[in-house]
């Protein structure tokens, strides 16, 4: 007997007899989560030996001519249109000229190609078109992404018929159509599988023809768009209990398009999300009869629903929700700088006190990182990328980064950002968080099922392989398939084993990095270290926990973490290097891979004082945490460095937050960067005054310390300031309503 067919009988028979009755069935729901979408630098990193320069030769984002004429004409003219504190205070909704002129320059048709009359618009300018308008109204921004992300039109482009695509495309671009997504019902949110809502194939006479279609019954809530919607798409459970469509009785999630002003259909009150004013709420169907040809892609998509929707999930949840929290971050950066170069206490900017420091330096580095994410993203999705689990990192991780941001930039600016008004730039962002970390997927669920749970199977580059083998229904050949695959994944794991050992007890140093990395050569090598300690630990915990190890929520989401960082912070090396490698650059890169290696410890430590089998976990803690060469995080000096980036104009800080406000036209705004300016030129003479004794610039000039110029320029600045940390005032009567407003 040879030595492959001993293997096979004495080794891998058992193994795949073993895994096989220890397996889980996936179920439907799980399996077209998982076959949605698909990898790319994800399983770089799960490979445990990420190839750098294939990262670094992935073409950077870029907008074409006519993408930044579109910035430059309809969205300025649009955010020019918007005023935030009318549209969430007084009239809860985008003024009637607003939503036409969002129909009239399709913005509604972003996603949808030229030959049906959208804008045939990149990943990258879609995300840009958010990422403006969000800073000047949340509900704009909300209103625009919706009907461009999970929706109608993305679906049609990816599964619908051609005859689908022709009739519904060009009304959807042209704005006749308002459509709306409904997923969530009340008692079925994120477990699609306990969905209640029903589609029975039957046959009814419509409009005098007898008809074979579906009778609809659902009742759905949290609908963007809903109250306005023209068209809904639908997700419901589809059955067939008389065979007419020849499959089984219960055929499954399925998705369907449906006019809303059918009869049955019942748009029900408006919801109101977290204090935001963008349209949404539930509506309901009773009896509701339509054609078989309104599922969307026909009868031959008739089950696949859970699956198209995640494949649609996969491009849009990368680009809506992290542009948005990408320009929260940036504006939080850039207003908190601002704000804590020109207010004082005590004789000098608030900025200057090493707790600011503290809350300034995570701002900016912050803002970096989600930026670089966010155009790392788009420029897979352009490459035609739909990368599921990237996406899913990138919705849970950049909103809880916009979180962190905003929080801290009320710190920053403290009553001034308390008192509600048109004065107060960060209240609309600070209502927005609960939205953003909720929707599309809520981040607790993305966290601890999804980033690891997808990614593990999808991105490893053996453990889809060897699910399939022992999923497969002919024994014989399942095995063979496994018996191919096994041995090979077990090379790579002594790999990874070797590979983790070397790295971590030299701190990367015999790490790779890409050939062309100047200053930034030991963050890779760094990062490609902790790519090898969690492609080993990763294996470790599927080895041990096997299907088990989705129900260990707080390991899996750990695990995810420690993925998500690596992507984050491959994404800020790549950003550096896009950007000409500035040397002025390198505190906001030190600051993220500090910080997000102290994170990748952090979970790496958690998972193993939490491993199951001890013996295990000690042996894991030898190779990939040894004593020496630990992480830690951010210096002071680093992050103060990272905080001065912020108060000073520089090149650096033009790169970091310049491209947001420059277009912004909201007045508050641009007083405090006027007070930036002036406070910036007026500061060598504020010193001369305070070098000269004398009590404020007033005395000064009278006792000629300074000219009439000079006095000008200071009176200018403190006129400047004052302005910029005003906060609205209201009359006491000016909010009350009448009981019947309250009721309504």
């Amino acid at each position: 007997m040879d030595w492959r067919a001993w293997r096979k009988r004495w080794i891998t028979e058992p193994l795949y007899r073993k895994a096989r009755a220890a397996m889980p069935s996936l179920s439907p729901t799980e399996r077209e989560a998982i076959d949605a979408g698909d990898v790319w630098w994800d399983a770089e990193l799960f490979s445990g030996q990420p190839d750098w320069q294939s990262l670094l030769d992935v073409a950077p984002a870029r907008l074409a001519e006519g993408e930044q004429a579109f910035l430059d004409g309809p969205v300025a003219q649009l955010c020019g249109m918007l005023d935030d504190w009318a549209i969430s205070w007084r009239d809860y909704d985008l003024p009637p000229q607003v939503w036409e002129f969002l129909k009239h320059k399709g913005f509604f048709g972003m996603i949808i190609p030229r030959q049906y009359g959208g804008l045939g618009f990149s990943a990258y300018a879609h995300s840009e078109v958010v990422r403006r308008i969000s800073l000047r109204s949340v509900t704009a921004a909300v209103t625009v992404m919706v009907p461009n992300s999970l929706g109608p039109g993305e679906l049609l482009l990816q599964f619908g018929t051609q005859e689908q695509r022709d009739y519904w495309l060009p009304r959807l671009a042209r704005g006749e159509e308002i459509p709306c997504f409904g997923l969530t019902s009340p008692a079925a949110g994120s477990d699609a599988a306990s969905m209640v809502d029903t589609g029975v194939v039957c046959r009814r006479e419509l409009d005098g023809v007898d008809t074979l279609g579906i009778l609809l019954n659902w009742r759905k809530r949290y609908i963007t768009l809903s109250p306005v919607a023209t068209v809904l798409g639908l997700a419901f459970k589809l059955s067939d209990p008389e065979g007419l469509l020849g499959g089984p009785a219960e055929i499954g999630i399925s998705v369907a398009l449906v006019p809303t002003h059918l009869p049955g259909v019942r748009i029900g009150r408006r919801h109101l999300p977290a204090m935001q004013a963008f349209q949404n709420g539930p509506n309901e169907g009773h009896d509701v009869f339509v054609p078989l040809d309104a599922l969307i892609g026909g009868p031959a998509k008739a089950g696949h629903g859970w699956q198209m929707l995640m494949s649609a999930l996969a491009a849009g949840r990368g680009i809506s929700l992290p542009s948005l929290s990408a320009a929260a971050c940036t504006f939080a950066a850039h207003t908190s700088g601002a704000y804590a170069r020109v207010r004082t206490q005590f004789g000098i900017p608030v900025g200057k006190f090493e707790g600011v420091q503290e809350k300034l330096g995570r701002l900016a580095g912050n803002a970096y990182l989600v930026e670089a994410a966010r155009r790392l993203t788009c420029a897979g999705l352009d490459m035609g990328r739909k990368p599921a689990v990237i996406s899913a990192i990138m919705k849970l991780h950049a909103t809880e980064r916009m979180r962190e941001s905003v929080d801290a930039a009320m710190d920053v600016h403290a009553g001034k950002a308390v008192i509600d008004g048109p004065r107060n730039y960060l209240g609309g962002l600070y209502r927005a968080v609960p939205v953003a970390i909720t929707v599309e997927g809520a981040n607790i669920l993305t966290r601890n099922l999804i980033v690891f749970g997808q990614g593990a199977i999808r991105s490893h580059p053996y453990l889809m392989q060897e699910i399939s083998a022992l999923a497969d229904s002919d024994q014989d050949a399942g095995q063979r398939a496994f018996d191919a695959v096994i041995w090979n994944h077990a090379a790579h794991s002594a790999r990874n084993l070797f590979r983790a050992l070397g790295q971590a007890w030299t701190g990367g140093r015999i790490a790779r990095a890409p050939r062309d990395a100047g200053a930034a050569a030991g963050h890779y090598r760094r990062l490609a270290r902790y790519a090898s300690a969690f492609a080993l630990v990763s294996e470790a915990a599927l080895f041990t926990l096997g299907g088990s190890l989705k129900r260990r929520e707080m390991l899996s989401a750990r695990l995810g973490d420690v993925l998500a960082e690596l992507y984050l912070l491959s994404a800020v090396l790549k950003r550096w290097q896009d950007e000409g490698r500035h040397e002025a650059d390198l505190p906001l890169v030190q600051w993220c891979v500090d910080n997000g290696c102290a994170i990748i410890e952090r979970r790496l430590d958690a998972v193993l004082r939490n491993f199951p089998l001890r013996w295990l976990a000690l042996l894991l803690r030898v190779v990939v945490l040894p004593p020496i060469a630990r992480a830690k995080p951010p210096q002071d000096r680093n992050t103060a460095a990272c905080a001065q980036a912020l108060l000073e104009p520089s090149e650096t800080r033009n790169r970091l937050v310049g491209g947001v406000w420059e277009r912004l036209e909201a007045k508050s705004v641009q007083t405090l960067e006027r007070a930036f300016r002036l406070a910036v030129e007026s500061q060598p003479l504020r010193d001369l005054v305070h070098r000269s004794g004398v009590h404020d610039w007033h005395e000064a000039h009278a006792k000629g310390a300074i000219n009439d110029e000079q006095a000008q320029l200071l009176q200018q600045a403190e006129e400047a300031t004052a302005q910029a940390i005003e906060v609205d005032d209201f009359a006491a009567g000016a909010f009350a309503r009448s009981e019947g407003d309250a009721q309504e």
